[in-house]
């Protein structure tokens, strides 16, 4: 809902300050209709606002709800499309949005999927081009995964359940570990400055708009989350 108010604060702005400058401004509701025409164009803009990896990434996933739980059953503009699923916390309907960054807090890949898509699904098609080392929760466990990761030059490190045996790890790569939660600041930063989510939209495509708005929104942040590491801690990597 938030965007949309946003939005008619926007509309409402030009209208009264800087109508002169905007002669042929159209409705609210005509402008809702036009968003889907600059989808693809967003889409390749955001391309090229993709941050770059150093060896060292973050992969997690993230919600986002098309609708309240209550009213699943009479949800009709993404029924054909969105799925329920959960979360650690609780349960939603609608997508996940899968997101890689590095350790300076910049986009290096995103996926979109349905919410009931198991994270590790997606994992190896996510991290395509990707050397290194990539820290994730226990959700992308995955003995076979680690492997073809492995072959290819990424090494995928995530907290162990505790029925599983213990895997020797450098104290560096435990302490990255440890930092993972700047993947969970992005997101937190996605839904409540970039407005990333909301429940009113009118079609699929306005959907896909607003999520890839929210995402170019973000990139242009003058101070993403940060680990701060110097090229010192990058030859750690290797080591």
């Amino acid at each position: 809902m938030g965007s949309h108010l946003n939005l008619l604060q926007l509309l409402k702005t030009v209208r009264t300050i800087v109508r002169n400058a905007f002669p042929n401004l159209v409705s609210y509701n005509r402008f809702v209709e036009l968003m889907q025409s600059v989808l693809i164009p967003l889409c390749a803009y955001l391309y090229s606002r993709k941050g770059k990896s150093q060896g060292i990434a973050f992969i997690d996933s993230m919600p986002i709800r098309v609708g309240h739980n209550r009213r699943i059953n009479r949800h009709r503009t993404f029924e054909e499309v969105a799925r329920r699923g959960k979360n650690s916390v609780d349960g939603f309907y609608g997508f996940k949005l899968h997101l890689v960054i590095n350790d300076g807090g910049d986009l290096i890949a995103f996926f979109i999927t349905r919410g009931n898509t198991d994270d590790r699904q997606v994992l190896e098609q996510l991290t395509q081009g990707l050397t290194g080392k990539l820290f994730g929760d226990k959700g992308y466990i995955s003995k076979a995964l680690r492997e073809n990761l492995l072959e290819r030059g990424l090494e995928l490190i995530t907290k162990l359940k505790r029925n599983m045996k213990p895997i020797s790890i450098t104290d560096f790569d435990n302490a990255l570990l440890r930092k993972r939660s700047i993947i969970e600041t992005v997101n937190d930063q996605l839904k409540n400055i970039s407005q990333i989510e909301h429940t009113r939209h009118r079609s699929l495509a306005n959907f896909m708009v607003n999520l890839i708005a929210a995402l170019i929104a973000y990139t242009w942040q003058p101070k993403k989350p940060s680990l701060n590491l110097h090229h010192h801690d990058f030859c750690l990597v290797s080591v």
